[in-house]
């Protein structure tokens, strides 16, 4: 990493559990300045204290953001630059997947409210984020965008429900179409498609659903959050600058679209 690299700010959406907070960890770890948001203050407090324990605290920067509402998304965005400068690295990995008790919602039963809440999150809060941050990296010559989709996006989905599911796939879509616009400006926008991850989302490892999903995973295991930190860590590298519009699927084997 280099003395630039070290210098230069990193946002993580959802960087306050499970991937999203293994990224915040290993982009500290490389000596980025890292800034999380996630909507619940008590997660965004807790992991804040985790963070500046374990790290220079003059290099962690979170705040609680609704990824729905867009005034809180440029609000950030505008806070982080007062206080910090332009972010040279996004990654946007907050997500929602609503279940009940039984799964996911069946699909003649999903509401659009459920519809448009796990879009607004999933999807419109990402391509927000891009908006906000994007003017700054092409002001600064470089940037670094990487979208956490999910394995539920690019195969037959096990254990998703479909809001989930289109949400994830979508993101490809709003990846391909930054990709030759930005390219020109040290601009690369990649995916990320972890599969079953060890994370709160995924519910205890012990689980009937976990335990159904690592039968079906050639390494015969979940994944583990930092396993995932370390592919974005290197799409988001000075390294990767050649590496753009790809997806990185994360699964264990589960998926091999070789």
């Amino acid at each position: 990493m280099t003395a630039r690299a070290i210098s230069r700010i990193a946002v993580v959406t959802g960087g306050t559990s499970g991937i999203g907070l293994a990224t915040a960890r290993h982009l500290l770890k490389c000596g980025y300045r890292v800034a999380v948001f996630g909507q619940s203050s008590t997660h965004v407090e807790r992991s804040a204290g985790e963070l500046s324990t374990r790290f220079d605290p003059e290099r962690v920067f979170a705040r609680s953001v609704d990824l729905a509402n867009p005034s809180q998304v440029f609000a950030f965005f505008r806070e982080l630059e007062e206080h910090w400068g332009r972010a040279a690295v996004l990654v946007c990995n907050a997500g929602i997947s609503p279940k009940g008790p039984d799964g996911a919602t069946p699909f003649p039963q999903i509401t659009l409210d459920e519809w448009n809440a796990v879009l607004s999150v999933n999807l419109t809060g990402a391509m927000l984020c891009c908006q906000a941050a994007l003017p700054g990296m092409v002001a600064q010559g470089f940037g670094r965008i990487v979208f956490v989709g999910s394995v539920a996006g690019r195969a037959v989905p096990k254990i998703a429900g479909t809001a989930y599911v289109a949400s994830k796939a979508a993101l490809a879509g709003l990846a391909r179409s930054l990709v030759g616009r930005y390219a020109a400006n040290g601009i690369t926008i990649n995916l990320v498609a972890p599969g079953r991850i060890a994370t709160e989302m995924a519910g205890p490892r012990d689980s009937a659903v976990n335990r159904a999903a690592v039968s079906r995973i050639p390494v015969g295991r979940m994944g583990e959050p930092e396993e995932v930190a370390a592919a974005i860590g290197f799409l988001v590298s000075e390294e990767a600058a050649y590496v753009n519009g790809v997806t990185i699927d994360v699964n264990g084997g589960e998926y091999a679209p070789l």
